[in-house]
This record gives structure tokens, C-alpha cells and sequence, in this order.
């Protein structure tokens, strides 16, 4: 008996850690792409000389756009070898030009939906620092 409530006791301490933890790796993930996504953003801008459209999305990255004026230096095999999903399964939404910058990328966080709070937060290049 005295086993069992030592264990009840452990579980509630771990408990609350290991899901605060889950949070904490699942905005680290965010963090990363987001920062993976703008480099490859930058180095397509470096080749062609813009930023690929909202229209043409972070698919420019690993795909050429159809129409070749838009990426006459394209680099063979893309920027990035395959666009990542946020932590919570969904796309990485861009906007180009940006609301906050030249460039938005960001997930709308845990709950999907756009101004959440808490882990619902949407976490984009604009805001990384608050997130870490």
C-alpha cells in the first residue's frame, strides 16, 4: 500500500514536467523550421532575385515554378529536400509579400486557428524570440 501511494506521489510531480516538456519541444520544433524555411527562402531569393509568391508557396522550395521567369536560376534538386509539417500535423503558412516583413512564415500553433494563446500561439518569423 505504502508502494502505491509513493508512486501516486511520483506520477503527480512527473506528470505536469513531462507535459510542460511537450509544449516546450513541440514550439523548439517550430522554432527550427521556421528558421530552416526562411534560409531556404533566402537562398532562392539570392538565385532568382525574389521571394516566391503567396500563390507559388513554400512548394517553390523544393519544386520550380511553372513559370520560368520567376526562377531562371532555380537550383537543381530544390532548397530544401521536403517541407516540413509543424508539431501539430499542419502546413507552414506563408505570405509573400508579409504582413510583418518581406516574408511571413508561421504555424498557427496547436489549436490551428490564427491569434491563439498559450500553445495555441501562432509562432512566426516575426516573433521567434518570444517562443524561446
Amino acid at each position: 500500500m505504502v508502494v502505491i501511494v509513493i508512486l501516486g506521489v511520483l506520477a503527480s510531480l512527473v506528470v505536469p514536467n513531462l507535459l510542460g516538456n511537450k509544449e516546450k519541444a513541440d514550439r523548439q520544433k517550430a522554432i527550427s523550421d521556421i528558421v530552416a524555411l526562411e534560409n531556404a527562402l533566402d537562398m532562392y531569393r539570392l538565385d532568382n532575385g525574389r521571394y516566391p509568391t503567396t500563390e507559388q508557396g513554400l512548394e517553390a522550395l523544393i519544386q520550380q515554378p511553372a513559370n520560368m521567369a520567376d526562377a531562371r536560376n532555380y537550383r537543381t534538386g530544390g532548397y530544401i529536400k521536403r517541407l516540413p509539417k509543424d508539431p501539430w500535423g499542419n502546413d507552414y503558412q506563408y505570405l509573400s509579400p508579409g504582413e510583418k516583413g518581406l516574408f511571413d512564415v508561421y504555424t498557427l500553433g496547436a489549436d490551428g486557428q490564427e491569434n491563439g494563446e498559450g500553445a495555441g500561439a501562432d509562432i512566426g518569423n516575426w516573433n521567434l524570440q518570444e517562443f524561446q
